[in-house]
């Protein structure tokens, strides 16, 4: 019988290219396997295999952030590839496209990874621009990565993740430990440490099941800091911190502030609590916050958008669940109208501005936010190499002449036509 050739396109997630025998599911698959599951199976994932197929999965969950962490290949597909591809198919997994094809069919396809670009330096455009590509990190082991990958900083430390070996409750000598591992290893780099931002997806053990977060709109990030046990952790991370800052580049980050009123208490708090002066700054992840970012600046030293958060709050869409996938549209115009409009309002302030999250990683979308006037992006170590290459093929002027035409956009096809993507990269594309 002639072997069934495959060609199928799905959402590319993170580039490169993979060969490797299709295993299905997690049990049996080897470091050579390209393997499939769903978004319910990725928390169970444990070692890396050659490439990852996701069906019906959700780009912007807390779960499918976690497979950045692997440095391999990951495509989104929908049920329906999913149940036409044969186990034990030998495939080739293009990151960069989204392709899925019969291993034989591109024989000569050399796999290569963009190198790491020199650390602590920024990247320039064609034309000139420096950009800061700093990496968002949850241990003192992606911090190593981030200095191989040639990060200019680490512009987030995701502490929630940094739990003693027996889950229990943090203490301010575990902090302190960790926390100056994390900027040794950073060094010289600046390192920013977001304080816990606890929500449903990463809840640490010693949250007890009667405090844990059920709601996207509920209390998460800096709206659990009035109550136990969480205050007790904020202010033992804050004494370890305060402790190291002298030998140490550190700056500080306030997770889910949404109005003025609450950045200027919470960072009277902060510094009560700390015998010298540290930057702080404040993370703005909803609608409202970045309507009023320009009036930021005059308490925050720099501010740190979250696009993750921010999208599903402006779609009014669970970011953690498949079947709203599509609501949150990285193409949708009006979002990179709201992006221009803030932009616009913070004015020179701009260079103060770190954008984090998924969104600056995906096709055609980093050219696009440099047109809009952004400069600092927060992303997962193993990206920086690519994204590095994407900025140095960028010319800043063709970047606003088509930031331009995208805020004028009426609907995400038009924006696809504009950044010359198909179809088929488009999250519509891949619902069953």
């Amino acid at each position: 019988m002639a072997k069934k050739h495959i060609t199928q396109c799905g959402m590319p997630y993170f580039p490169g290219v993979a060969r490797g025998i299709l295993h299905k599911g997690l049990t049996g698959a080897s470091r050579n396997s390209i393997v499939l599951i769903s978004a319910s199976e990725i928390k169970l994932v444990s070692e890396s295999p050659a490439g990852f197929l996701i069906a019906e999965g959700a780009p912007f969950s807390h779960t499918m952030i976690t497979l950045l962490g692997y440095g391999v290949p990951v495509v989104m597909i929908s049920e329906a590839q999913a149940n036409d591809l044969q186990e034990g198919s030998m495939l080739l997994l293009d990151g960069y496209s989204g392709r899925i094809s019969s291993s034989d069919q591109n024989k000569d396809l050399e796999i290569t990874t963009p190198p790491p670009h020199p650390a602590a330096q920024p990247v320039l455009t064609r034309d000139g621009v420096a950009v800061n590509l700093c990496a968002s990190v949850r241990n003192v082991e992606s911090t190593q990565l981030a200095v191989e990958m040639g990060a200019q900083s680490i512009g987030l430390v995701r502490t929630e993740f940094l739990v003693p070996e027996d889950g229990g409750m943090p203490s301010s000598a575990y902090y302190q430990n960790v926390c100056e591992a994390i900027c040794k290893t950073a060094a010289p780099l600046t390192v920013t440490f977001r304080l816990p931002d606890l929500a449903e997806d990463k809840m640490p053990a010693w949250m007890s099941k009667s405090n844990r977060v059920s709601s996207t709109l509920g209390l998460q990030g800096v709206r659990l800091y009035t109550g136990e046990p969480v205050r007790s952790v904020v202010t033992a991370q804050l004494s370890a911190i305060d402790a190291i800052s002298e030998h140490h580049k550190i700056r500080l980050l306030i997770p889910y502030l949404v109005r003025l009123e609450e950045l200027r208490y919470w960072r009277g708090w902060i510094e009560e609590k700390l015998s010298r002066t540290i930057s702080i700054g404040a993370m703005a992840e909803t609608p409202a916050s970045v309507l009023d970012i320009r009036n930021w600046f005059d308490d925050a030293d720099f501010v740190a958008i979250g696009c993750n958060d921010l999208m599903q709050c402006l779609f009014a869409a669970d970011r953690d669940r498949p079947e709203l996938r599509n609501y949150l549209d990285p193409y949708a115009p009006l979002l990179h109208r709201l992006l221009d409009d803030t932009a616009q309002a913070v004015g020179e302030n701009i260079n103060k501005v770190q954008l984090c999250g998924v969104l600056s990683q995906l096709p055609g979308i980093l050219p696009l936010l440099l047109g809009l006037g952004y400069r600092t992006f927060s992303v997962d170590a193993h990206i920086i190499p690519y994204l590095a290459k994407t900025v140095t093929d960028t010319n800043l002027q063709d970047a606003e002449n088509m930031a331009t035409a995208v805020c004028a956009a009426k609907e995400t096809r038009e924006v696809l036509e504009i950044l010359q993507l198909p179809n088929y990269q488009h999250l519509s594309s891949i619902t069953g």
